[in-house]
């Protein structure tokens, strides 16, 4: 096992793996008690070797992994990769490119919506996968034999995995499909976080108050830039029903405030009571001149529950068909639109998609093409025309 923990041992390997197609990479990391995440280990295997390297090593500098993941000429392989790219952008400002994300090329093939990584390396390395280390505390030093073990034998069968995932994608002319969903993971702004865009984490229902809006505009974004500011994760801060209830009540003085029920009298008279005053202030100031968001579509119209149903079943069968995990192809909301709208700016109803599902379920929703059971598997058929 090949464990590095100093700067030179890691500006070799990284020199090592130069002139390699692809390197396989996974990470190990904690942020349960923190807002950016604690990395603790990368995993790293080329064709031919393959490291576990300390990131929470004394005196490591990571320099040369992060100019390995920035490498053009070097493919980076991950499985599921959006978090590990994140700690990345985090360290370097930089997305890890080219990408490529075996959970996504799973998808394209045809594994599901959201195949495991265990369930790839069964199917495509023929390999067991111990699991039983996942969850240990990876800041721990040191590391037990049984975790290295572990971590490595992830970077180790995601080389196969990924082989076999490629082999895939060329054979059944699907790259094209698998560029297109890898377009916002390899995106920067996928991992900017940006204090103004936190309210978005919030479900609004309804037609929203624009001065609803404002306050909960200004204080998430408040709590959103205290948490990074102090490293904590924001409901350390407050919690998620303390904005909304501020949003809600909106306070204008301490008392007011230490009346909100999942704040408490405490952090209303400590010294985040008066920031979150300040927003408070700042959102009604500027809810004249915001616009809310869009409320969320109405309801389903009346009568298109059946038709909703038989657009479920198409998309099982046409993606059956092309092998192809639905999540892909259609969304439910998607569905509901397409047959409230034959002109719905979904993603169905255009490319790819529109091939493998969006055109018939239009043929479909006109009588074009009806849905038959055929040796107890569903058929497509064109109805007979009328005389």
């Amino acid at each position: 096992m090949t464990v590095i923990t100093d700067s030179q041992a890691l500006a070799e390997f990284c020199v090592q793996q130069r002139g390699a197609d692809f390197v396989a990479v996974d990470t190990e990391f904690m942020r349960e008690r923190t807002y950016w995440p604690i990395l603790c280990l990368v995993q790293v295997a080329g064709p031919d070797q393959a490291a576990a390297i300390d990131a929470l090593a004394p005196g490591i500098d990571l320099t040369p992994l992060l100019a390995l993941m920035a490498d053009e000429n070097t493919l980076k392989v991950f499985h599921a990769a959006r978090q590990d790219v994140e700690i990345f952008f985090n360290l370097s400002g930089s997305v890890p490119a080219p990408l490529f994300d075996t959970q996504i090329a799973a998808m394209v093939c045809g594994f599901g919506d959201a195949a495991s990584y265990e369930t790839l390396v069964g199917k495509l390395a023929r390999a067991p996968l111990d699991k039983s280390s996942r969850f240990t505390d990876w800041s721990h030093r040191p590391l037990t034999e049984r975790q290295i073990h572990y971590a490595l034998a992830d970077v180790v069968h995601l080389r196969t995995v990924y082989d076999k995932l490629q082999q895939l994608l060329a054979a059944n002319g699907r790259a094209a499909w698998f560029a297109e969903e890898m377009g916002v993971l390899c995106e920067p702004t996928t991992y900017r976080t940006d204090p103004a865009e936190a309210w978005r984490r919030f479900r609004l229902r309804g037609r929203i108050d624009p001065r609803f809006f404002g306050v909960l505009r200004e204080v998430a974004a408040w709590r959103e830039a205290a948490a990074q500011q102090r490293n904590l994760p924001r409901g350390r801060i407050v919690k998620d029903e303390a904005v909304l209830e501020v949003a809600a009540h909106l306070p204008k003085t301490i008392e007011a405030l230490s009346r909100t029920r999942s704040l408490g009298k405490g952090v209303a008279e400590g010294r985040f009571g008066g920031e979150i005053l300040d927003a408070v202030r700042r959102g009604l100031a500027q809810s004249a001149a915001i616009e809310p968001p869009a409320p969320p579509r109405a309801d389903t119209p009346p009568g298109l529950g059946p038709l909703i149903e038989l657009f479920r079943v198409l998309l099982k069968h046409r993606c059956e068909a092309h092998q192809v995990a639905q999540k892909l192809v259609a969304s439910a909301d998607d569905i509901e639109a397409i047959a409230a709208d034959d002109h719905a700016p979904v993603p169905a109803l255009s490319g790819w998609r529109y091939e493998v599902f969006g055109k018939d379920a239009i043929a479909l929703k006109h009588g074009r093409l009806a849905l038959s059971v055929r040796d107890n598997r569903i058929a497509l058929v064109e109805p007979a025309a009328q005389p």
